[in-house]
């Protein structure tokens, strides 16, 4: 029979910790993907530069540079703010980064610069007629973007979503470096403490594979309610 040595439950609380830095990781990239596809196609030069920039530097930069700058560099640049404001303003001011929220953040800023060019690929995949079709109507701009350039766009954006959500998912252990108790750091620990990297390791694994699989049927199952009455070309 397998065996944890007693580590199970600390492993199933780790994958529950996993599973949620995922997920909200996912709608703080899916948010700034929609803000920064946005900017990217407005005609403020402004807000071209900026969200050009952030694409630019994020996916510039490795995901474990980029984890180990924002909640160290970022714990840092803190303590300095929080000495400043105590010696110009005898004001008392501390904040400690907390790793699931470090973690949330990070991965989120870094699945949201890729999530801004699948969005912006996929608003430019709509076709122009429909939105000239919308406005005739008397559509007014908000409407337009609602009613036809969303679902139509989230069309497109599916596959690419779908991509992104893969990766971001195995990108969760990269939180076990800054202290995180999810599921890698537990098996890490377990492997160190019992001598049995196999042992830990392996479940681990095949936790990760289940959920990039189910997440697998998941999107194949949404690309095709989205494409309902669409014809597809071989």
């Amino acid at each position: 029979m397998f065996d944890l040595k007693g580590y199970g439950p600390a492993l199933l609380n780790g994958s529950i910790i996993t599973i949620e830095l995922a997920f909200l990781s996912l709608a703080l990239a899916l948010t700034l993907g929609l803000i920064g596809a946005a900017a990217k196609l407005s005609n403020s030069r402004i807000a071209v530069g900026i969200a050009t920039s952030y694409t630019t530097l994020i996916r510039g930069v490795p995901d474990l540079v980029m984890m180990l700058l924002f909640y160290y560099g970022g714990q840092v640049a803190v303590n300095m703010l929080s000495d400043y404001i105590w010696e110009t303003y005898e004001v008392d001011f501390f904040f400690q980064f907390d790793p699931f929220i470090s973690g949330v953040v990070t991965i989120g800023l870094i699945f949201g610069a890729y999530m801004t060019e699948t969005f912006r690929g996929a608003f430019l995949a709509v076709e122009t007629g429909q939105i000239e079709a919308a406005r005739a109507y008397g559509f007014s701009r908000w409407h337009t973007f609602r009613r036809v350039m969303v679902p139509q766009m989230l069309r497109h954006a599916l596959p690419g979503i779908g991509n992104n959500w893969q990766v971001l998912l195995k990108t969760t252990a990269l939180v076990s470096i800054i202290g995180l108790t999810d599921m890698v750091r537990v098996a890490e620990e377990a492997a160190k403490a019992e001598r049995m990297p196999f042992h830990f390791f392996i479940p681990v694994a095949f936790v990760y594979l289940a959920l990039t699989a189910g997440s697998e049927l998941f999107i194949k199952w949404l690309d095709k309610r989205a494409n309902v009455g669409v014809i597809q070309e071989n």
